[in-house]
């Protein structure tokens, strides 16, 4: 695609100078904030602070799981200490999501670094007409999420190369890819590390409630699968009718656009993806023959899919079918030569988790200190009873509950830290509107995505700029924000309208997850 352009801006500022200055704003705030892993320390701290105050002054309410009066506790005082004390390994040992992730990270980083997740991004990207590419792009941006943050990595720059391919902008295709990644990251139709996460910190919040609450990491998996859809074709169609009316979409003149890449695929890799996919679709053949007969000892003591084996060992269904298909792949390419490779990628997936782990060491703390001082029930039981004697609607507190969280997703962008902060209040809080933890987290899903391809506080930001400085050198913050902002509201809206109408029409979230 060519554009005359007859003036280059070299810096988005002259353009946009509003969202120039408050990405500024933004970035210095966030600077200034701890690392996540400090940060709880430091909520540690202001816990001990607040629960010996509001110890000291008698405060109670009534549990309303048991009609029991709930006394907060002060963390400061010797039963505090000694109970911090006793139970910091087992604290870390039992957070929810701890074995959940490190099981389905084993499995996707055999599909990662065997080459299978990258060939299959290629794939997707590659095959579809020119019409179709800016969908392809899009989709393929939320269903990358089964690569975690190897996502950015791979898809980005292959955006712009899929792009190039098909006579459009490559500035315009790393955008997409960006974006769709970015702000849709918690919309993959597939299911990912992240949905092991979240559903193990929603079930530890839901617990408050209800000790024998569970939250599936498939428990939003029907929701996931539409808004994953939307999101595409909201990004087609924004594409469509604002960014590629831009005038500033060609690269700089001198760029040599053969330097950097390809979509092809070698012969080798070819045959190794459609044998690892042959071999997928075996396994899920399998399962289904092994899930669907009404006796099947995966199903429930009801027969349903409710609280059933199936759901809760999914996390190591879907860590076993990454495995297989980067085996498969990985033996038939030459990634994997020696059955001692898969052990080694297999821990190459752990190295790379490992900051998310001391992240989690930090988190599971705080919890046991937050869920021991019995605060997190007095703020649930006080917030509800305040929204439900004012007669607050329903859709008014999700509402608030996405612009709260849509607003602490731009200073802090880990999806798991803003969980492990949010889902102690906000779960039992609507638990007690009758509004089900399932629910909760799709909101939260939608706040922790929509601003996040718009904050220079993420790291993947700075790492997209990288990729688009490739064919524009002067491109800055608010180059990449100027592109990626009306994409990202546009992308918000839509989703959050889709969750009203799912959740008006009643429609179940995922296996066994009601929406209300």
């Amino acid at each position: 695609m060519s554009h005359d352009v007859t003036e280059r801006p070299t810096d988005q500022a002259d353009r946009l100078p509003g969202i120039v200055r408050a990405m500024a704003v933004i970035e210095r705030v966030g600077n200034a904030l701890p690392h996540p892993f400090w940060l709880f320390w430091i909520l540690v701290i202001i816990l001990g602070v607040a629960s010996a105050i509001l110890s000291a002054a008698g405060v109670s309410v009534i549990s309303p799981s048991d009609g029991e009066t709930v006394t907060v506790r002060n963390l400061f005082s010797g039963d505090g200490l000694a109970m911090a004390l006793s139970g910091v390994i087992d604290n870390f040992a039992e957070f929810p999501p701890m074995a959940t992730i490190v099981v389905v990270i084993m499995g996707a980083a055999l599909a990662e670094h065997s080459g299978f997740l990258a060939a299959a991004m290629k794939t997707g990207v590659s095959r579809v007409p020119a019409s179709w590419v800016v969908f392809a792009v899009a989709f393929a941006g939320t269903a990358a999420h089964v690569a975690s943050a190897a996502a950015y990595i791979i898809l980005v720059p292959l955006g712009g190369l899929a792009f190039r391919a098909v006579g459009r902008s490559p500035i315009l295709g790393v955008v997409v890819a960006y974006t769709a990644i970015a702000s849709g990251y918690d919309a993959s139709p597939i299911p990912t590390p992240n949905d092991a996460i979240f559903a193990g910190i929603t079930t530890a919040a839901a617990k408050i409630i209800d000790p024998n609450a569970y939250v599936s990491p498939l428990s939003n998996w029907f929701f996931n699968i539409a808004s994953s859809i939307l999101l595409a074709i909201v990004i087609t169609v924004v594409t469509k009718f604002v960014l590629a009316k831009r005038p500033d979409l060609d690269p700089d003149p001198d760029v040599d656009l053969t330097d950097l890449g390809t979509l092809e695929l070698s012969p080798r890799e070819r045959s190794a993806q459609r044998l690892a996919l042959i071999t997928l679709g075996v396994a899920v053949l399998v399962l289904l023959a092994l899930l669907l007969p009404p006796g099947s000892p995966l199903r429930g003591a009801d027969g349903t899919l409710a609280e059933s084996p199936f759901l809760e060992g999914i996390a190591a269904i879907v860590g076993l079918l990454f495995a297989l298909c980067g085996i498969v792949y990985g033996v038939r390419s030459g990634t994997i030569t020696a059955f001692a490779d898969v052990p080694k990628l297999m821990g190459r997936g752990i190295r790379q988790m490992a900051p998310v782990l001391v992240l989690f060491f930090a988190i599971a703390q705080f919890l046991a200190y937050f869920d021991w001082t019995r605060i997190g029930d007095l703020i649930a039981v006080e917030s509800s009873q305040l929204l439900d004697q004012n007669n607050v609607p329903v859709p008014v507190i999700f509402l608030m509950v996405l612009i709260l969280l849509g607003v602490v997703n731009v200073m802090i962008t880990s999806g798991s830290a803003m969980w492990s902060i949010a889902a102690p209040v906000l779960v039992p809080m609507l638990m007690l509107l009758a509004v089900p933890a399932e629910t909760t987290q799709a909101l939260f899903r939608i706040a922790d995505s929509g601003s996040t391809a718009i904050t220079p506080m993420s790291p993947y930001f700075v790492m997209a700029l990288g990729f688009l400085q490739q064919y524009r050198k002067n491109a800055g913050i608010g180059t990449l924000a100027s592109y990626t902002l009306p994409l990202a509201i546009a992308m918000t809206v839509c989703w959050t309208a889709l969750f009203f109408l799912w959740w008006a029409l009643g429609i179940p979230l995922g296996p066994g997850a009601p929406v209300r």
